[in-house]
């Protein structure tokens, strides 16, 4: 998701001789992240390198055509970041993954297509009911449960939006490396609802958008990135919309997300996937 958040105020109050942003709402959200970041983060999860240039960003939403080859990434994070996702979903399901039943069928569909291109790899070895990954784990496939399953096999954040109406809703993920959003407050939203507070998501992107979305084909799936300096490495970074927006001051870590627009062609769902790259501030320099 755009990861552009919009400026937030806070009602100031003299409070011991010293008047600023030292009030009640603000000390509540900064309780909050940190006590979030100790739930969440476990260990620092870091790449060296980024296959992209992070110092060319295109005029937005920044589309580019995408190989379907190239649509899954399997990088040196492999191992460490699909353990991170496994215990996320096994210790809070509830906070990374969501799915509608109507979009059930879309969900299947996905873990299908996601098994086929897999099976072209050969540091993945597809067998009927299993899939032994690149890191020597084996994982059942759970066809019952397709986003669970497609959780522990890849590492790139899967969305399901499908047309209803005029827009595109969100109506499953397996979400486990949100950056400053929630999958609970964007779960069955259109568009335009899950960009809040972006404000650059205005009319006019909004509309550009949603004809990105109504014309992606299958087989000619499209990608964009972004990137920014963060204070910690913390993969799962979830923010509420009402939360007031990230003040890192210090650039340790660049973290980028590569975003891909891919349609499935039996549901006609339009897949969003997110591949999460984090990188110390000196393997940033040498990119």
């Amino acid at each position: 998701m755009p990861m552009v958040m919009r400026g937030w105020s806070f009602w100031g109050r003299r409070w011991g001789g010293y008047s600023g942003f030292k009030t009640s709402r603000m000390w509540f959200w900064l309780v909050l992240a940190g006590v979030l970041r100790h739930r969440w983060c476990m260990s620092e999860i870091l790449q060296n390198t980024i296959p992209y240039d992070v110092h060319s960003p295109r005029p937005l939403p920044g589309i580019a055509p995408l190989p379907p080859k190239d649509w899954l990434l399997i990088d040196e994070a492999y191992g460490p970041q699909m353990a991170e996702r496994t215990r996320l979903l096994r210790d809070h399901r509830a906070a990374v993954l969501r799915l509608d039943e109507t979009a059930r069928p879309a969900a299947e569909e996905l873990l299908e297509v996601v098994l086929e291109q897999l099976r072209q790899r050969a540091d993945f070895s597809v067998q009927a009911g299993q899939v032994v990954r690149p890191d020597g784990q084996l994982v059942q496939i759970d066809r019952a449960d397709p986003l669970a399953t497609l959780g522990q096999l890849v590492q790139d954040d899967l969305c399901l939006l499908e047309k209803r109406g005029e827009e595109h809703v969100l109506t499953g993920a397996v979400l486990c490396f949100p950056a400053s959003w929630t999958l609970a407050e964007k779960f069955m939203r259109p568009l335009i609802g899950i960009h809040v507070p972006v404000d650059v998501y205005d009319a006019e992107l909004a509309k550009r958008v949603q004809r990105l979305f109504d014309g992606v084909q299958p087989g000619r799936p499209l990608w964009r990135f972004n990137a920014l300096w963060y204070a910690d490495a913390c993969l799962h970074q979830p923010r509420p919309e009402a939360g007031p927006r990230r003040q890192d001051t210090t650039k340790t870590y660049l973290r980028s997300e590569r975003q891909a627009l891919m349609r499935l062609p039996l549901s006609r769902a339009v897949v969003f996937s997110i591949h999460t790259f984090v990188l110390s501030a000196q393997d940033a320099a040498r990119l």
